[in-house]
């Protein structure tokens, strides 16, 4: 069966993106979003998702004071954090909390292997969330039970301009929406593509964005 995902998030265009990402890759299906906290809570008892996607900065009750609340009333949920914050107080708290992982937003891709690992019974943390926790916590997770996200060694190889490209190819841009946005001309951009189809051994820029959300 399919797993089921709530967004919760004060920009709908973020919860639009993200749930596009989980829908066209068949990871996910987004069973509802929701804007602010308060909202969170209410939804989560009437529609209670596999996993629960929060930011923690929202108006009104934040993502934090949410989860703490629909996990003292649904003990069993599924919470990940998705924030811009790499807080150190933050990131404490989500794992205090019991939440099954912290991710910065900026790595959106990184979503959907943090979802099915999740769902496997494992808690992730990001890079540099775990840079964050360097002081010793009683309610840590041991490090074999966290999942960092790990990059596929293909991408490893790219360039930093070539992993900007093929991250906004994973994003749905066209190469005149890639152009404006790194600032490169349309030929550019479609030679990038070319370079980055050729180090990865991947046939079209289809199979390269999914291939590239799948272990982002």
């Amino acid at each position: 069966m399919a797993i089921s995902v709530a967004i919760v998030d004060d920009d709908p265009i973020v919860c639009s993106s993200i749930g596009t990402i989980l829908t066209a890759t068949g990871t996910a299906t987004v069973l509802w979003t929701a804007h602010d906290g308060a909202a969170a809570v209410r939804e989560y008892a009437a529609h209670g998702p596999d996993v629960l996607l929060i930011d923690v900065q929202m108006p009104g009750m934040d993502g934090l004071d949410a989860a703490e609340r629909i996990l003292r009333e649904h003990p069993g949920a599924r919470i990940l954090i998705l924030t811009t914050f790499a807080d150190p107080d933050y990131i404490r708290r989500a794992v205090e909390l019991h939440t099954k992982g912290y991710l910065i937003k900026q790595d959106v891709a990184s979503v959907i292997p943090a979802v099915q690992a999740v769902m496997a019974g494992q808690i992730v943390l990001g890079a540099e969330v775990l840079g964050q926790l360097t002081a010793p916590q009683a309610s840590a997770p041991q490090p074999d039970d966290v999942v960092p996200i790990i990059e596929d060694e293909r991408f490893a190889r790219l360039t930093d301009r070539e992993r900007d490209v093929a991250a906004l190819v994973a994003e749905g841009y066209d190469n005149r929406q890639i152009a404006a946005e790194l600032h490169l001309s349309e030929g550019t951009v479609r030679n990038r593509i070319s370079d980055i189809l050729a180090k990865t051994n991947i046939a079209n820029r289809t199979k390269l964005a999914v291939e590239w959300l799948s272990c982002h």
